[in-house]
């Protein structure tokens, strides 16, 4: 059953080194304070499963939390490339980095089937494909009913799933609506689950067919503010497109990365103290 707790908690509790750790979240509703947080305590050699690894997983595997990458699509959505995760694959900046590339059908899919319990997924796809050659957990079967060939992909099942959503009640169920991806799928295949909210609040108000993640799955329920930025939460905020912009310069060269780093996270105590050095920062480059 879900738990209300700080966010700094539930990652000291729940994320450990060498784990496997999905953050999940599709243009909206993208768990940036909890990257943030795991950057801050510092974990090491995770494994990192995205659908589409964007600004926040430059960030954790610039800043060196990451060991392996498992991933679809990766980067700087609207702008380019990302910088630190190209670093660490053709230079070994901070260090090597393993790579697992998917179709976005196949890890959709093997998401699917972490969540419901099965060892692979199965889909049309990956035919005439390259990726089969590099990835061994695609593999080809028979259907035994109609005798076609389609591709199969191992079950994801992550140790902890992240999400972003907009509310949670007291019992800790969680509400989230919009733009949605796979959250669902990631955070019901995974062992334990962590959810940054905006807000706590005595009724959901849920419509029906709403996007429901009941307490019993979920482990954490964290209160953050915010903490989707610079992504947006319908709803509640829009995209920050300059941070956007602007991160495409900073992530080009590691020493202003690194020192990015230092400044506006492991040098702040919480996601509110980044965005108010953020703020503070983005004020005096607009002055120069």
């Amino acid at each position: 059953m879900a738990q209300l707790m700080p966010l700094s908690e539930a990652i000291a509790q729940l994320i450990h080194d060498g784990d496997t750790v999905a953050m999940e979240g599709f243009t909206h509703l993208i768990p940036f304070a909890a990257g943030h947080e795991v950057i801050r305590q510092q974990k090491r050699d995770l494994t990192l499963i995205r659908m589409t690894p964007d600004v926040i997983y430059d960030q954790l595997i610039g800043a060196g939390c990451a060991r392996r990458l498992v991933f679809s699509w990766g980067g700087n959505p609207g702008v380019g490339s990302l910088h630190r995760l190209r670093d660490a694959v053709e230079h070994e900046w901070p260090h090597a980095l393993e790579i697992e590339e998917h179709s976005h059908a196949g890890l959709s899919n093997a998401y699917v089937a972490g969540a419901s319990n099965i060892p692979f997924g199965v889909l049309r796809g990956y035919q005439g494909s390259d990726l089969p050659r590099y990835n061994d957990h695609i593999r080809f079967i028979q259907c035994p009913f109609t005798g076609e060939e389609l591709a199969a992909v191992r079950a994801v099942r992550p140790d902890v799933t992240v999400i972003h959503a907009q509310k949670a009640d007291r019992k800790g169920n969680v509400l989230l609506w919009g733009i949605l991806g796979v959250q669902k799928e990631a955070l019901l295949a995974a062992r334990r689950a962590i959810v940054t909210v905006e807000e706590i609040v005595d009724d959901l108000d849920a419509w029906p067919n709403a996007c429901i993640l009941p307490a019993w799955v979920v482990t954490a329920v964290c209160v953050v503010p915010g903490g989707a930025f610079p992504s947006y939460a319908q709803g509640y905020y829009q995209r920050d497109n300059r941070f956007y912009l602007a991160w495409d310069d900073i992530a080009r060269e590691r020493e202003r990365f690194a020192a990015w780093v230092q400044r506006h996270i492991h040098d702040t105590a919480d996601f509110a103290e980044f965005r108010r050095v953020l703020r503070e920062s983005q004020g005096t480059e607009e002055q120069r």
